[in-house]
């Protein structure tokens, strides 16, 4: 967790990065990052997320900017002199040698004697509580186990800023999961500053202090995990953070923090405005999953539609109904497990509501 102050540990300043100097596949990049804050950079494939963090890991070097470290630029050194510590996706560890000496050639690099290695090399995996296994090679080591030494590996020389890329998209899904609290907790323990990147939004939720959401080589919102899901900018944001429901319409009214939308088929609710202005104006509004509810109970500001089921599905904790509503057949409801359920068949009709606080009106495109 970031140690509260404003000041810039990491900083990028007006980043821009072209592979043919015309197409930028960064563009404008304003970023900073106090002391201790695990920084998530989220998007689709080619968003420019991955691009920015080899960028100041000092794979890549920025067509135009400067990114600082500690308010110093960092442009002009080399990536083993920025005392960045890297975590990849394939671990990259060397075959030949054991855990401990994989985890001792940092160390060697930056002539460390050899009672002081040691020293470090045990504490980094008593870390990540692999200290029995420092005398094995990676070849007998299990996925998550091998990622754990790359892990280990990033910390051993004590750095204060570890970048991590796509880390554990090689593991299976409960393991995955383990690993991503034992990352966080770490690094609260440590109190290091991470960038971590990914394209996994469970990974982002459930991990990061902050997210910064890429698209387009721009970032679309930056902010802590549930302002990102509970409050999105722009229909970009509310599709690809969590599952939502959109209905296109028109904006008849606005003012005073609420606005009236016609929607196609005709119906007309209330909603929040988000980056809609006018009268008029085309919108996409946006309503949560869990959010919606059957012959709701909410009082008189609910609005309610009526629907009919196309699928009910079980998926333990929650069951999730696929619905018709106002023309569309992909508006999804999911409801709490609980003994008194109803369960639902496809062909039925109900009628579904949801509170105007709950529905936002963002761009519809």
């Amino acid at each position: 967790m970031a140690d509260g102050s404003n000041e810039a540990f990491v900083a990028f300043e007006r980043v821009q990065k072209s592979y043919d100097g015309e197409n930028l596949v960064v563009k404008d990049l304003n970023l900073s990052l106090p002391k201790g804050e695990f920084l998530t950079m989220l998007g689709p494939s080619g968003s420019g997320k991955t691009t920015c963090l080899m960028m100041l890991a000092g794979f890549e070097t920025a067509t135009h900017g400067e990114i600082k470290i500690g308010g110093v630029s960092i442009n002009h050194i080399p990536p083993h002199k920025r005392g960045i510590g890297m975590v990849f996706q394939n671990y990259a560890l060397f075959p030949h040698m054991t855990v401990a000496e994989n985890l001792s050639f940092p160390l060697e690099v930056r002539k460390m004697g050899k009672s002081e290695r040691e020293k470090k090399v045990k504490r980094a995996l008593d870390m990540v509580q692999m200290g029995a296994f420092g005398g094995r090679r990676p070849a007998q080591l299990s996925g998550g186990q091998q990622q754990r030494i790359a892990l280990a590996r990033a910390l051993v020389f004590e750095a204060e800023l570890v970048l991590m890329d796509e880390p554990l998209g090689a593991l299976d899904k409960q393991l995955r999961e383990h690993m991503q609290f034992e990352i966080k907790r770490i690094a609260d323990d440590l109190g290091i500053t991470v960038v971590y990147v990914t394209h996994d939004q469970t990974e982002a939720l459930t991990m990061s202090d902050r997210v910064a959401v890429f698209d387009d080589g721009r970032i679309q919102q930056l902010a802590p995990p549930d302002e990102l899901y509970e409050a999105p900018q722009n229909s970009f944001v509310a599709q690809f953070i969590g599952e939502n429901n959109t209905l296109e319409g028109t904006v008849e009214t606005i003012g005073s923090g609420r606005c009236t939308v016609k929607l196609d088929q005709g119906a007309v609710i209330d909603a929040v405005p988000v980056n809609v202005s006018q009268k008029g104006e085309r919108t996409r509004v946006s309503i949560r999953p869990e959010r919606v509810e059957f012959n709701p109970q909410m009082g008189p500001d609910a609005h309610t539609l009526e629907a009919e089921v196309q699928e009910f599905v079980y998926m333990g904790d929650v069951f999730r109904t696929r619905l018709k509503v106002a023309g569309k057949e992909d508006f999804v409801v999911k409801t709490r497990n609980r003994a008194d359920q109803v369960r639902l068949s496809p062909g039925e009709k109900i009628t579904i509501g949801w509170l105007p606080e709950d529905c936002r009106a963002l761009d519809a495109t």
